[in-house]
């Protein structure tokens, strides 16, 4: 694809572009009382001053305004509202209210930051997972520290949606419908949960290759039937990487889990399903007729926790070069991210890659026993990662 594919705001006009079948999805997710939030977190030496953060906040959403938009009836629409700062105490940790509050879509605002100047200073960037991905999101954290440095933004303004992706795409092979099912039993504990997010974090001395891949092998071993189900979200900018766009433009992969299952069969399974451009073809399905976890709010609200139809999200953020977010009186150390809850998944498991390690974190219903259950969990996938053969 040309440069030309991408269509990018006027100048003098104001950012607005149509909600796309895939933030649709969320909206409706959303809608079950669940927060669908992007939370990622960068942690580091020196400190960052809030009036120049405020600065670069200010520029960098200018140059990426797909971080300042409401909905307005069918369409997102950027209206110059600035994603506000607070100011968090030193010692707050992930139990602190910042972290467990929603972001309204319809009055604003989408996008938010909490600045923790300290012994180790951490900057939490938060968005609304309906209008942003994490590429997307990285888009505009890194312009924000490109602000911060006064070097030239990069921008990413585009207003193409899902569409432009499955044309640039094609030819695209249809694919078969995942098979509904009844739910896998609970392994991260039984009983009510409180509503809140658990979030368990975990630094892995390695950094092979195909971790998902291998994640996935891991949670397979304590599985608590014969099977489980995974979801792999997949960047559709893939096909055109020429876009640079802020949008929720993440697509999935669905895979079937078998006990004791090997990295490598996960691994085969996932590159053949990209050649065959899976998550593309997921796109032209028939979301109430065909959604292999919930065809509706109904029964996403019916699902009592002692059964889920996914096992696990599994989202790889890739090597992550820590360089972008450093500044004269910032270094970073330490990036991770704060995976969402979704109504019909157990666990939702992030990674990424920095220097020769990986950064793991794992969230899930903070119920009865999930704590240690789910550092279980954590234990087994070091386990796989310090194996890597």
């Amino acid at each position: 694809m040309t440069a030309t594919a991408t269509v990018t705001t006027a100048p003098g006009k104001a950012y607005t572009r149509r909600i796309s079948q895939i933030e649709r999805g969320y909206l409706n997710a959303n809608a079950t009382g669940t927060p669908q939030l992007i939370q990622m977190v960068i942690e580091g030496e020196g400190r960052i001053d809030p009036a120049e953060l405020a600065d670069a906040v200010r520029r960098s959403t200018a140059a990426n305004p797909g971080l300042a938009v409401r909905r307005k009836g069918a369409n997102w629409r950027a209206e110059g509202a600035l994603p506000p700062i607070t100011e968090l105490p030193a010692e707050a940790g992930y139990a602190h209210p910042f972290f467990h509050r929603d972001l309204d879509v319809v009055t604003g605002p989408v996008c938010e930051l909490g600045l923790a100047n300290g012994p180790v200073t951490r900057l939490v960037v938060r968005a609304s997972h309906i209008v942003t991905d994490g590429r997307g999101l990285r888009y505009w954290i890194e312009d924000l520290f490109r602000a911060l440095r006064g070097e030239p933004l990069l921008g990413a303004d585009s207003t193409v949606d899902d569409t432009h992706f499955r044309a640039a795409a094609a030819p695209v092979p249809a694919a078969p419908v995942p098979a509904r099912v009844a739910g896998f039993p609970a392994i991260l504990g039984q009983g009510p949960a409180d509503g809140g997010a658990l979030w368990l974090r975990r630094s892995v001395a390695a950094a092979p290759t195909a971790v998902t891949a291998r994640v996935g092998a891991a949670v397979s071993r304590l599985l608590a039937a014969e099977g489980g189900r995974l979801i792999i979200p997949v960047d559709l900018r893939r096909h055109d990487r020429e876009v640079r766009s802020t949008a929720n433009l993440t697509s999935q992969l669905v895979l079937d889990l078998h006990r004791e299952d090997r990295w490598n069969r996960l691994h085969s399974q996932l590159l053949a399903a990209m050649l065959r451009k899976r998550e593309v073809a997921a796109l032209a399905r028939d979301f109430l007729r065909e959604n292999p976890f919930a065809n509706s709010l109904r029964e996403a609200r019916e699902l009592d926790g002692s059964r889920f139809p996914c096992t696990a999200i599994l989202t790889d953020h890739g090597r992550i070069d820590t360089g972008l977010y450093r500044t004269a009186d910032f270094r970073p150390t330490g990036y991770h991210t704060l995976p969402m809850l979704v109504p019909y998944a157990e666990m939702f498991l992030s990674t990424c890659q920095i220097d020769d390690r990986t950064e793991l974190t794992l969230s899930c219903r903070n119920r009865p026993d999930a704590r240690p259950a789910a550092e279980a969990v954590l234990d087994e996938v070091e386990r796989a990662l310090l194996a890597a053969d």
